[in-house]
């Protein structure tokens, strides 16, 4: 349909409005009061808010922690009633180990590492050994060497827990007629270090001594000491030693002074 503006002195056409079909009071609005609005927005608010929050905490439950304990079986308690002190048990120990005697064997000409295995079958673990020349040589392979003297005496029964002291020369070596121990320093004085080997001399003097040692035939380095022996000495045998340094003159014991 056309709508044509209206000349002058005529009406203007109104067009009527399209009927619905639909029954009168569907036409009909129906007004809230304010207050009852604000009161259903706030029921609904409240209801989404107070859903969404029980939805956030359902969704992450707590976790279940299980631990295992193994139960320990539980011993008896011990009986200490007739039970000792450990201090008290342990000398009964020493005393038994004391009371142990076994007669001495003859270890005199044995090789000095047999003398030593022998020694323990008999029960005998406490052992030393020395040069029997009197030049302190060590013993560093002791199936080099053979026993000469010993310190107890052959056929003596004595403890176990006693120390056997074995003197010893090398193989090829003659034993000297008696055992013959490396000198010590005695009362603060200048021992007699004349003859003995440039060894034993030192370790009769204090650990702090200042010690020269020169060749007396030729000018040779003495590096092996237990092969040189003393030919002079100073300060001389008998005075007072108050740190003063040493000297000593020294050959090889085949040779002479």
């Amino acid at each position: 349909m056309t709508y044509q503006h209206p000349g002058w002195g005529q009406q203007p056409f109104t067009p009527e409005p399209p009927k619905t079909g639909g029954p009168g009071w569907a036409k009909k609005r129906v007004v809230i009061p304010a207050g009852a609005g604000l009161f259903v927005v706030g029921i609904m608010l409240g209801a989404a808010g107070s859903g969404g929050t029980e939805t956030a905490a359902s969704s992450k439950p707590a976790p279940t922690v299980t631990k295992t304990v193994t139960a320990q079986p539980v011993e008896p308690a011990e009986d200490k009633t007739d039970a000792k002190p450990a201090k008290i048990e342990k000398a009964e120990e020493s005393k038994e180990a004391a009371d142990e005697k076994t007669k001495v064997p003859d270890f005199v000409g044995m090789g000095l590492q047999f003398a030593q295995d022998a020694a323990q079958e008999k029960g005998f673990y406490s052992l030393k050994s020395h040069d029997s020349t009197g030049r302190d040589r060590f013993q560093a392979f002791d199936r080099n060497w053979k026993v000469c003297s010993q310190n107890i005496k052959a056929g003596k029964t004595v403890g176990t827990d006693t120390t056997l002291d074995f003197g010893a020369v090398k193989l090829e070596e003659t034993c000297p007629a008696s055992d013959k121990q490396a000198p010590e320093t005695s009362g603060g004085k200048m021992p007699n270090l004349v003859g003995e080997s440039v060894n034993a001399a030192r370790g009769a003097l204090a650990s702090g001594t200042s010690i020269t040692v020169t060749d007396a035939a030729e000018d040779r380095m003495v590096l092996l000491e237990s092969n040189w022996k003393v030919c002079t000495q100073k300060p001389s045998a008998g005075a007072a030693l108050s740190g003063q340094p040493v000297e000593f003159t020294a050959v090889k014991f085949e040779e002479s002074c």
